[in-house]
């Protein structure tokens, strides 16, 4: 039987209790587990770290609200996959096409830093979320905690298929595994990612997917 995720986990002390301190000094912030978001038949699975404590902890939509999500939002409107360029918050009528996006991890860790464990706990869900994606389908791993939860979530080895931004892995179930740098503050505002970076990354997918339809 499938596992299907739900924002009422706990299946992580140190993230459930941080979630319910969180909460108690934001009150008005969603401070849960963020559910995956977009299309559910998609063709393009975008994975990041965690929620972010401003963002998606706060409006319960993945990289929404903080700085994170400006880069990814605009670059998914100009290349089809959103309906709008900007994601405020989980009730701004942005719908996405062909994507989805998730988390390695579901929960806020703090410090932005989830533990090894809390990782290998959380990847059964993810692991759910790759099994569903059609043959041909592409996956965008932000980062390298991303690319290897990933590499987890299909029983491969990192050595095999090493985190390189830009890099393209194809794999034995046959899908594709893309990497870029996380769209972070810190790797956009130091110019580690570019804006023009990853609109190569995304071409790249997109040249892919339509080489598969």
């Amino acid at each position: 039987m499938s596992l299907k995720f739900t924002a009422a986990c706990r299946e992580c002390p140190r993230l459930a209790t941080f979630l319910d301190q969180v909460r108690l000094g934001n009150p008005d912030y969603y401070a849960k587990p963020v559910l995956p978001f977009g299309d559910e038949n998609p063709k393009l699975l975008i994975i990041g770290l965690a929620p972010g404590m401003h963002g998606a902890n706060k409006t319960g939509r993945p990289f929404t609200g903080d700085f994170a999500g400006i880069l990814l939002y605009e670059t998914l409107h100009r290349f089809g996959f959103s309906s709008k360029a900007v994601s405020v918050e989980a009730q701004d009528g942005l719908k996405l096409t062909g994507c989805r996006i998730t988390n390695a991890v579901k929960c806020l860790p703090p410090q932005n830093k989830p533990e090894t464990e809390e990782i290998k706990q959380c990847n059964k869900y993810l692991k759910e979320e790759i099994k569903v994606l059609d043959k041909g389908a592409a996956m965008l791993a932000l980062g390298t905690i991303a690319h290897k939860s990933v590499l987890i979530a299909l029983g491969l080895k990192e050595k095999n298929y090493p985190f390189s931004h830009g890099a393209q892995h194809l794999l034995p179930n046959g899908l594709m595994l893309c990497d870029s740098y996380h769209c972070s503050r810190y790797n956009t505002q130091t110019k580690r990612l570019t804006p023009e970076m990853f609109y190569s990354v995304f071409s790249c997918i997109t040249s892919y997917l339509n080489d598969k339809s």
